[in-house]
């Protein structure tokens, strides 16, 4: 489409109703009409994608008790330095802004609250006024003792002992630990730089903590009788809830159960891809 037409070209137009204008066109097209055309459809096909991302973000601030106004709205916005409303809901339908940081937020009367522009905040402070409690050092032992220190496992990473963690200070909810390879770490970091304390596991063989394992195999009689007896009988492991469905001779399951750490967690892992039929088991990261 890009290839200049000369004088006396003979050329075949191909449609379909399928096909829709792309930001490149703008790139080669030569007449102010062609370009205008294709910014109006560019404009209309974002409009449709955005609606789409304020109907995710309306739930997911229903989800944290976050009002749907227009001055939470407009806090939101100038934080992703968005140019419009339709801009910000398009991000979030393409997935450039991640939503899970809201749960971060101080949150008043359905409120959001960001910290000041240049306001310098110390960790130190942040854990006074969360009510965590400060252990003495830049280092969070997790582990060391559950009654120390003010920390909870952030539900959107669930991370166990022996991941590799950090430490997040909120406003209101303490400290709260994720995963490194947590889909909001970025969006934390790079945002939030000076909530963020070091923090690494103890291993407590005493402490269990709930994991998630995913699989899939062939179908056969006894199969499923064979995974629960791996997971309860040969690790003396605790399950608080089991799933299995088959479909075409093809079997998928899941299991949540407690564990003590990843080394504890890979054990099971390997035990259960060394049972005839199960061809694939993966880690949860999300319950």
């Amino acid at each position: 489409m890009s290839h200049p037409l000369n004088s006396g070209d003979q050329i075949e137009v191909i449609t379909s109703k399928k096909q829709k204008p792309k930001e490149d066109w703008l790139k080669f097209v030569t007449t102010a009409k062609a370009r205008q055309k294709i910014k109006d459809a560019l404009k209309e096909e974002k409009k449709i994608i955005a609606r789409e991302g304020k109907e995710m973000l309306i739930k997911r601030l229903e989800q944290y008790g976050i009002l749907f106004s227009e001055k939470n709205i407009r806090k939101l916005e100038d934080h992703f330095n968005s140019s419009s409303s339709t801009d910000f809901y398009y991000r979030i339908a393409k997935g450039s802004i991640e939503l899970g940081f809201l749960r971060d937020l101080e949150i008043k009367n359905g409120e959001l609250f960001f910290p000041a522009t240049g306001e310098k905040v110390t960790v130190e402070d942040l854990i006074k006024q969360s009510g965590a409690k400060d252990t003495g050092n830049d280092l969070l032992v997790l582990g060391d003792d559950l009654k120390q220190i003010d920390y909870k496992l952030s539900p959107c990473c669930n991370p166990i002992p022996g991941d590799d963690v950090f430490g997040f200070v909120t406003v209101s909810d303490g400290i709260k630990i994720h995963r490194v390879t947590c889909p909001n770490a970025v969006e934390l970091m790079s945002n939030y730089g000076y909530r963020i304390v070091k923090a690494r596991w103890k291993s407590q063989e005493a402490i269990e903590f709930l994991a998630g394992v995913h699989f899939k195999g062939i179908d056969d009689v006894g199969l499923v009788n064979k995974i629960t007896s791996v997971i309860s009988k040969e690790l003396n492991i605790n399950m608080r809830s089991i799933f299995f469905e088959s479909h075409d001779g093809v079997f998928e399951g899941k299991v949540l159960l407690y564990v003590h750490d990843t080394h504890h967690l890979d054990r099971l892992m390997q035990n259960l891809l060394k049972i005839e039929g199960v061809h694939t088991v993966t880690r949860i990261d999300n319950q």
